[in-house]
């Protein structure tokens, strides 16, 4: 009887030891997924989703570059109308990305433009300094241009410091306003512009004055010395932008527009009717759409 006793209760400690020690594995897990996977523990170890990147609802804009953002010839002749800007203008007409991004009322107290009517890639650094001051959620760019638009192709910004100089205008903002958000527009195809342009008398008259020579220089000359120079700028045009979207992309809170200002089919329309250059009312309002469609987009 006494070792009855003894083998029973050797048998019911084994029994209670595997008991307690499926009960205890299941509890922190086991070595395989189970239904006490969804218990405290297992919701104790899941990671935290984080917060995405690129916020497509940012609290203040500033806006770099060139003529372009300043809206120049879109009014009145030979004068800047930050009012008709696609970055930050007030305009009904233009409805420019600050007031769809913020509202008419938000965007006037909230929106900088800092760009300077004839800056090139080189004057870059020094508007984002004056941008990240204001400690903006977005930064809009576009920038290029002038650095085309030279007296000859030779004057043309080399690519290498085309590069030099946007990387240096990044690491000045990220120095100051590192959680900004960058939005960078392609330059627009000037190849195009000329194209357009030179259907009106008018405006073949107004580029003899001097407005972007490299491109629109002799208008209406076809010859093989006209095309090839012509093409060396396009060419010019097409590296800028690829510099622009490598740089862009190395920065996870920068957004580059995949080329749609550069691809952009814009007609007479959408071109100052007093240089044939610039972009009017209608051509600003066009590139605030396509901005705001770039900006608010899901995705990269």
């Amino acid at each position: 009887m006494r070792k009855r006793r003894q083998r029973s209760r050797a048998v019911l400690a084994v029994v209670t030891a595997t008991v307690l020690g499926a009960a205890g594995c299941d509890a922190v897990g086991g070595n395989e997924s189970g239904p006490s996977d969804s218990g405290t523990a297992a919701q104790r170890t899941k990671p935290s989703p984080t917060a995405p990147v690129w916020d497509s609802s940012p609290a203040s804009l500033a806006a770099v570059g060139d003529s372009i953002t300043r809206a120049f010839d879109a009014c009145s002749v030979l004068q800047d109308c930050p009012e008709a800007s696609w970055a930050t203008g007030s305009s009904a007409e233009v409805d420019s990305l600050a007031v769809r991004l913020l509202g008419t009322a938000k965007a006037a107290s909230s929106s900088w433009n800092y760009a300077v009517s004839g800056a090139r890639m080189a004057d870059l650094a020094g508007q984002m300094a004056q941008a990240a001051a204001k400690r903006p959620g977005l930064v809009t760019v576009m920038a290029g241009a002038n650095d085309a638009c030279r007296d000859s192709t030779a004057a043309m910004t080399s690519v290498a410091d085309f590069r030099t100089q946007f990387e240096d205008a990044l690491r000045t903002l990220r120095d100051a306003a590192p959680k900004a958000q960058v939005y960078v527009a392609s330059v627009p195809n000037l190849k195009r512009l000329w194209s357009e342009g030179r259907t009106n008398p008018m405006g073949k008259q107004v580029w003899k004055l001097g407005i972007c020579p490299s491109m629109l220089g002799d208008a209406d000359a076809l010859d093989a010395a006209a095309t090839e120079r012509r093409d060396t700028v396009q060419k010019r045009v097409e590296a800028y932008n690829e510099v622009l979207e490598e740089v862009c992309a190395k920065d996870e809170r920068c957004r580059f527009d995949g080329g749609a200002v550069y691809e952009f089919r814009f007609g007479t329309d959408q071109l100052s009717h007093w240089d044939w250059f610039h972009p009017s009312v209608n051509g600003q309002a066009r590139l605030a759409e396509i901005a705001y469609r770039k900006v608010t987009a899901t995705g990269t």
